[in-house]
């Protein structure tokens, strides 16, 4: 059904925003058949929902008038997970309905509490809010809920799954048993069917897209590195690509505070998004971002629900999602409404395996490969530089500029300089630590002909390996690769040699360290492994081995999360 079917000043604020056909989703909610029902829709992140339900919805204000009589009690209420998303929502109804004279409201937790209630008591057509602080006007007697007409549940899964679903029902219970309820969810667990048998009537099912739909606009790549390495590897990951936006993922606030440090001390402008800062920091942040005076964002699951940035080209996840859902939800911040996106993921070396599990529970199929060397980072910059250079038209004064630089510099120096003061502005990437092969039997190199054994408790069984092994001692020993003898991986332990002259400096570093990585343990060992324990093939992992901790995380990856 075309947009022309729609009420007249609905359609025009469609076409004055540039919208000549509706989405899939935006299409079935006003066909026919989902005339005035209760509707249960599962629809992709960036499918153009909240204008879907918006649409849904009008017919039950408008009534087929054109315009709205002034407000008194509200005749809609929109409930979303997090205040980022409704005031995304409050956003995209006011355009959508300035030309019907509806008032739309929001009441957020972290907002002025008694700036809404006086907004409540001045009328409102509309209200977006988020569950708790919906329940706390209503309770309060500031909400009154018997003229709604319809209810919507914008992302009921992440509401349910952040536990507010004694809000909702306390909500839903509180509104006339005639209204109209509209449950939109990325997916539809058994609490969500649940909720909706218990307040839905007939409702029709709208799915819109299939699994392997949701990422048919992504494109996804995975990179394996030195736990110690994360940071370079985002580092060298944002200057290669260099979108227009960005988001990474932590998995903590501690973690999405000191990467958005490590970033920003680099040159990035970047800010950060996560539930320690105030409401009035993280709108800050994202005006910040809608007005490209930043182009990266680092946050937390919790704080990037609902967001919709303009051109998020890329998402890059530094820490792994805990599940399927967690990625996909992460993702689809990137590759919205038929735009183009690059999603990386970073594992640590001891987590691959555990990512391509995560990756094939998601549906994903994603290309491995090499973190972006400097090199190919300086290749990139200088593409983009050419390509810059052949766009647009040169004024009268900068052909007049050019001239006078031609009289005095040959066209080569000139060049050099421009590529100099343009190379000075891009922060600078990562050299990524190489732990390379592992060291083979040629004898004693130099400065190893006198040599003492350590052990870590972690073997073969654990996924020992020296990709990850080799930095982890640098950075508990307070030492360089280059000072690490042979490494000998065997089923329960790893033995490696450190040179006679450092062993007392690296012992006594081991015991500043001890506990940065939860669960591992180097001392002193009596010797060289046994020889018949060199080379011993790889047996079935015994129950109860040893294995790398996750929390294998470079600084800054420690804290709460959300």
């Amino acid at each position: 059904m075309p947009f022309s079917s729609l009420p007249r000043p609905i359609a025009e604020a469609l076409a004055d925003r540039g919208y000549a056909t509706p989405t899939p989703v935006q299409a079935q909610v006003i066909e026919a058949d989902a005339h005035m029902r209760d509707l249960l829709v599962s629809a992709q992140t960036g499918s153009g929902k909240t204008v879907a339900y918006a649409l849904a919805i009008a017919e039950n204000l408008l009534e087929g008038a054109e315009f709205l009589a002034p407000p008194t009690e509200p005749m809609a209420l929109i409930i979303a997970p997090t205040r980022e998303l409704a005031l995304q929502v409050q956003r995209e109804l006011i355009w959508l309905y300035a030309k019907t004279g509806a008032r739309i409201v929001s009441c957020v937790g972290g907002m002025d509490v008694r700036r809404e209630q006086r907004n409540l008591a001045n009328g409102a057509h509309i209200i977006v809010g988020t569950p708790g602080r919906l329940r706390d006007h209503l309770e309060r007697g500031h909400l009154l809920s018997q003229s709604l007409r319809a209810v919507v549940l914008d992302e009921a899964d992440e509401m349910l799954d952040l536990g507010f679903r004694e809000d909702l029902e306390e909500i839903l219970d509180a509104t006339p048993p005639e209204r109209r309820t509209l449950l939109f969810s990325a997916t539809m667990p058994k609490p969500i069917a649940a909720l909706a048998k218990r307040y839905q009537r007939d409702a029709l099912r709208i799915i819109t897209t299939s699994e392997r739909a949701q990422h048919s606009d992504i494109d996804y790549r995975a990179v394996a590195v030195a736990p110690a390495d994360i940071e370079h590897a985002v580092v060298n990951i944002l200057r290669f690509h260099e979108a227009n936006g960005a988001m990474i993922f932590c998995a903590t606030r501690e973690n999405v505070r000191r990467l958005h440090a490590a970033l920003s001390e680099r040159g990035f402008h970047a800010v950060a998004l996560s539930g320690e800062l105030s409401q009035n920091e993280r709108n800050h942040a994202l005006q910040a971002l809608r007005d490209r005076r930043a182009r990266v964002c680092v946050a937390t699951d919790v704080a990037a629900r609902g967001i919709d940035l303009p051109d998020l080209g890329l998402v890059i996840h530094a820490e792994l999602p805990i599940d399927p859902e967690t990625l996909q939800h992460r993702s689809g911040r990137t590759g919205r409404a038929g735009r183009k996106g690059i999603c990386v993921l970073i594992a640590p070396y001891p987590r691959r395996r555990h990512a391509e599990r995560l990756m094939r529970a998601a549906n994903v199929n994603a290309q491995w490969e090499a973190v972006p060397s400097p090199q190919d980072i300086r290749i990139r910059d200088q593409e983009r530089l050419i390509e810059t250079l052949t766009l647009g038209e040169n004024s009268d004064e900068d052909l007049e500029t050019a001239a006078k630089l031609l009289e005095t510099l040959d066209p080569q120096q000139i060049a050099a300089a421009f590529a100099r003061m343009h190379r000075t502005t891009l922060p600078a990437p990562e050299e990524l630590f190489d732990a390379g092969p592992p060291p083979r039997d040629e004898g004693p190199r130099a400065g190893f002909e006198d040599t003492m054994w350590f052990r870590l408790n972690v073997g073969r069984n654990g996924n020992a390996d020296p990709r990850w092994l080799l930095p982890l001692l640098c950075r508990r020993g307070h030492i360089t690769k280059r000072e690490v003898g042979a490494i000998r991986i065997l089923a329960t332990e790893t033995r490696f040699e450190i040179p006679r002259a450092i062993s007392a400096k690296f012992a006594a570093a081991l015991k500043r360290t001890a506990g940065e990585e939860d669960g591992v343990t180097i001392e002193p060992a009596d010797g060289p492994p046994p020889p018949q324990e060199r080379g011993a093939p790889r047996g079935p992992k015994r129950p109860g081995a040893p294995r790398p901790p996750h929390r294998h995380q470079p600084r800054p990856y420690k804290g709460r999360r959300g």
